[in-house]
């Protein structure tokens, strides 16, 4: 009869080789050589500011700005309909989000409507040419995106989506912990 070995668990269960297991930080960079171009939060703050500025060459004044992009979508879809909820969808403070809102009021993209049921309430309202606005939101994303995955196959693109999204995973685990401890 074959002896088993129960000292370590089957192959299959295994991380691949050079992986971390599940709660064990990985050492990818080290303080004696690191660079800052090398880093992935570095990259991705380029790569977004690429993107952005992708962005702003397809807009026409006075149309919406990248970052006002994200919020006039939001409102567009349905997702955010007060000023509290769009600041928490886009992951902005309520003054950052007022600032943002005064602009894009300002190019006549959208109005603020005080509710009459609770006047701590305020609501947001695209104008029609707000609404324009977002409905070229997909689009411009989408061909700008596109542009700046030229040379990606299909499987590429679903890998490095799956890549960011383990980042983001990650992110929310550490910003939990830390949440926990405070």
């Amino acid at each position: 009869m074959d002896e088993v070995d129960t000292a370590r668990p089957p192959a299959a269960t295994q991380p691949p080789p050079g992986t971390a297991r599940l709660g064990e930080v990985p050492a990818f960079y080290h303080p004696d050589n690191y660079r800052a171009e090398e880093s992935i939060g570095y990259l991705m703050k380029r790569i977004l500011s690429a993107v952005g500025q992708s962005v702003e060459l397809h807009v026409c004044d006075p149309g919406p700005t990248f970052p006002q992009w994200l919020p006039l979508y939001k409102v567009h879809q349905g997702q955010a309909t007060t000023v509290a909820e769009l600041a928490r969808e886009c992951e902005l403070d309520t003054g950052a989000m007022t600032r943002l809102l005064d602009r894009l009021e300002l190019k006549g993209l959208c109005r603020r409507v005080r509710s009459l049921e609770d006047r701590r309430v305020v609501h947001i309202e695209l104008t029609e040419q707000g609404r324009a606005a977002a409905e070229e939101v997909p689009h411009v994303l989408s061909r700008v995106q596109n542009e700046h995955l030229a040379g990606f196959t299909e499987p590429e693109w679903e890998q490095l989506k799956g890549y960011l999204h383990r980042i983001l995973e990650n992110a929310k685990v550490i910003a939990a912990c830390r949440g926990s401890h405070d």
